[in-house]
């Protein structure tokens, strides 16, 4: 019998194993599948075309061209390599400034023909109208309706989903505000969380240890939202006060909250490691005569360094994926930004504020998993950084 229950467990362990594997695969597989699929939509709204007059010569436009013409930021053919001619947008809500309603008729049957006129009467205009409104044969020119490229997704400079005409994806700004609020969350944090370490590592008494190392892994225990809360309701208006910023929400209120959240898994995995740091290394250096900082510096600090590093790198993971403490204090403008006082944009508040919005199976839908995709890559490269320093560590106290 107890042969039997020994093989049960065993069975069991393995087959959770199995399944746990395989369900993690497929959640990735499933990331990767919807992210790709971004790069078989088309520029232009589906099911729209862009009519253009039989003359202009212009046959191809990427989704920023698009989008500036639209909001009248280019005003000339000539601008985006046409002929010397005025841009005139067309809508379908453009239709009663052109058109009565008789002409139109009472569900639109008579826009088609109307539009398709209009455009033809007019060398300088383009038509987003639905495609089944173009009557066959429509003496017009087409733009081009591509798929999207990888070069308009992760170099683009801007980042608007919901755009009509054509919605821009670029992700540089979302990437651009996650690396820079990390980056500068560890610089706030890293100076804090080792001075902590070393402190109750090498000078604060058993008692005192005893009483901070609990208080410090609780932190890791508060909620992300109250975190952002304090932020929101302290740091945000500090800093718009010190700086005289116009709004407080900023990069900077970002890297201050996470790195408050960064401080504790730091501190935790730096003051081990220092502890764990051989006696026979402190004493040697006590005998050669030297002080305790010099030996805390010079020979703690530097044989611990591997468990430090993957603080550091834990930290950064934390950084990296947080959601919902930047969602609140940054300000979520998707620009790229020029300085960390500015509001910015992460990719984990992107997915968060804008997954609920989106379509399922569109294009703003697959590039929010798409944006997954990246986090992914961010995350796992962070991870294997981890494995890499702790691998190292283990080989040194071998």
């Amino acid at each position: 019998m107890k042969r039997f229950l020994e093989k049960a467990v065993k069975w069991l362990l393995t087959a959770s194993g199995f399944v746990t594997s395989a369900v993690i695969l497929l959640i990735i597989g499933f990331l990767f599948t919807e992210g790709a699929g971004l790069f078989r939509e088309h520029v232009i709204e589906e099911g729209y075309v862009l009519a253009l007059n039989r003359e202009n010569p212009v046959k191809r436009m990427n989704a920023a061209q698009i989008k500036a013409v639209f909001d009248e930021d280019v005003t000339n053919w000539k601008e985006i390599g046409g002929p010397d001619l005025p841009i005139v947008t067309f809508r379908l809500e453009d239709a009663d400034r052109y058109f009565s309603e008789e002409a139109l008729g009472k569900q639109y049957e008579n826009a088609g023909a109307l539009i398709a006129g209009l455009v033809a009467d007019n060398p300088g205009m383009v038509a987003f109208v639905p495609e089944s409104m173009i009557p066959e044969g429509a003496d017009l020119n087409f733009i081009e309706d591509r798929t999207i490229s990888p070069g308009e997704v992760f170099a683009g400079a801007e980042w608007f989903p919901t755009a009509t005409p054509a919605p821009l994806f670029g992700m540089w700004p979302l990437l651009a505000g996650t690396l820079w609020v990390s980056l500068f969350a560890i610089l706030f944090a890293l100076p804090f969380g080792i001075s902590i370490a070393v402190y109750m590592a090498e000078v604060a008494s058993e008692r005192v240890r005893g009483f901070l190392k609990p208080v410090i892994e609780l932190l890791n225990g508060i909620p992300s939202v109250v975190y952002g809360f304090f932020g929101l309701i302290v740091i945000v208006p500090l800093l718009q006060q010190v700086f005289g910023l116009p709004v407080g929400e900023s990069g900077l209120a970002g890297s201050i909250v996470l790195a408050i959240m960064a401080l504790p898994t730091i501190v935790t995995v730096a003051e081990d490691a220092m502890r764990n740091c051989p006696r026979s290394l402190r004493e040697a250096s006590l005998a050669l005569g030297a002080t305790k900082w010099q030996t805390v510096s010079r020979v703690v600090i530097p044989s611990s360094m591997s468990g430090i590093a993957s603080g550091v790198v834990l930290g950064i993971g934390r950084a990296v994926g947080e959601t919902m403490a930047v969602l609140m204090v940054t300000g979520n403008a998707a620009v790229v930004p020029t300085s960390i006082l500015e509001p910015l944009r992460t990719i984990p508040a992107t997915i968060a504020a804008e997954l609920g919005e989106a379509p399922a199976g569109g294009a703003h839908y697959q590039s929010l998993f798409l944006l997954g995709v990246i986090l992914f890559f961010i995350t796992f490269f962070i991870n294997l950084c981890v494995e890499f320093i702790s691998s190292r560590n283990r080989a040194k106290n071998r």
